[in-house]
């Protein structure tokens, strides 16, 4: 099947324009329909792990539909050979992860009244899809839920960092009670509001071809719809991390690219002010970082620099919420404390968050000074070795 090249005309849902009843209840028209969209490229190695998880849920799902993208593997057979799993191939596109999803949404998932996205690496806890379904029928204006991210697998220094960052993002998103980005790494759409999103002219369903982080974009529609974006405080995702730096940087470099691609083409308003913030943040960081030690390093050679123990208080207190952060994380160990403690995980990450941020911006400024568009997807699925 093809990416779609004529739009599909989305039926109404007896629910449309109304808060979710829970069902059973008076007024029901009928029982929720929940439909799990799981967007493969060439994951024939772990797809079987986050189809099992799906079929393993405490609230069973509607329908179970796996789009194997361009794949050269065996991600295709191995969906088909689940029963009760939709496993479905494109067929042509070339938009990616958007593509794929557009496609399943468009054929499988229109008249659903929510939609959950997950990637082929990840597998949800049991309690995932229900809860979320009592999240939706509590709030009306809820239109996207994240889960908080944790990945198991504790190989490397690299796969550590990852960890600990997932953790420190889960509690940002908590405690902001809103997210800037819903990743579609594990969350649940209102079908609904999907339906007014892909209503507009510039695409043919809900994720735009036009973003390398369809997530991002996908967000901000989200929120100028009027509905809120936020992370569940109970539902968990188990995803895998990037195993090596080189992969890490690709994923990295995609996102924070991508993410400035949208931002320019979007521009400044209520809903972007926070992310525009960052972008400042970040170029804050990335003139601290170099100014800093030149300071330093005159300040000791001109004898003007004298130690004031009360330089410690801010890592001390980084350190403190890095560690309370950690031994809120599920399969936590030793080494992840002594990470924390040690405050690595804040150097390293710092560091590396300024490289990626001049690396995108570089690279954004050059594709529009150029018109030479450079393809993020394809320099991540390098890195990662999935061709």
């Amino acid at each position: 099947m093809s990416s779609g090249s004529t739009r599909a005309a989305a039926p109404r849902s007896s629910h449309e324009g109304q808060q979710l009843p829970a069902p059973g209840s008076p007024g029901a028209p009928r029982p929720l329909r929940i439909v799990a969209l799981l967007p493969a490229h060439n994951e024939a190695a772990v797809v079987h792990a986050s189809i099992e998880a799906l079929l393993a849920q405490e609230r069973p799902l509607d329908r179970i539909v796996v789009v194997s993208d361009n794949s050269s593997d065996d991600t295709l057979a191995i969906a088909r050979s689940y029963p009760g799993v939709t496993a479905i191939e494109t067929v042509g596109n070339v938009h990616r992860k958007s593509g794929a999803l557009t496609a399943a949404w468009l054929r499988f998932a229109t008249d659903a009244d929510l939609v959950v996205s997950l990637d082929a690496d990840t597998e949800l806890a049991p309690n995932a899809v229900g809860d979320w379904e009592r999240e939706f029928l509590a709030d009306p204006k809820l239109g996207a839920a994240a889960s908080k991210f944790l990945t198991v697998k504790t190989g490397s220094l690299w796969t550590r960092l990852q960890r600990f960052e997932f953790a420190m993002w889960a509690d940002y998103g908590l405690r902001r009670k809103s997210v800037p980005v819903v990743s579609g790494t594990g969350c649940m759409y209102r079908n609904l509001v999907l339906r007014e999103v892909a209503s507009r002219d510039d695409r043919e369903g809900p994720w735009s071809y036009d973003s390398a982080v369809e997530d991002y974009e996908l967000t901000y529609r989200i929120k100028r719809a009027g509905y809120a974006c936020r992370t569940s405080p109970t539902v968990r995702a188990f995803t895998d991390a990037m195993p090596t730096l080189r992969a890490l940087w690709g994923q990295r470099l995609k996102w924070q690219a991508g993410t400035v691609e949208d931002m320019l083409r979007i521009g400044f308003d209520r809903y972007t002010a926070r992310c525009w913030l960052r972008q400042l943040g970040g170029a804050a960081a990335v003139v601290l970082r170099v100014v800093s030690p030149v300071i330093l390093v005159l300040g000791i050679f001109l004898g003007a620099v004298h130690f004031n123990p009360l330089w410690l208080l801010i890592p001390l207190i980084s350190i403190l919420v890095d560690v309370k952060r950690v031994r809120q994380m599920p399969f936590r160990d030793r080494r992840d404390l002594l990470l924390a403690v040690s405050f690595v995980p804040n150097e390293i990450l710092n560091t590396l968050r300024c490289i990626w941020y001049v690396q995108a911006w570089a690279i954004v400024l050059r594709t529009r000074l150029t018109g030479r568009h450079r393809d993020l997807w394809s320099r991540q699925y390098a890195a990662e070795g999935r061709g």
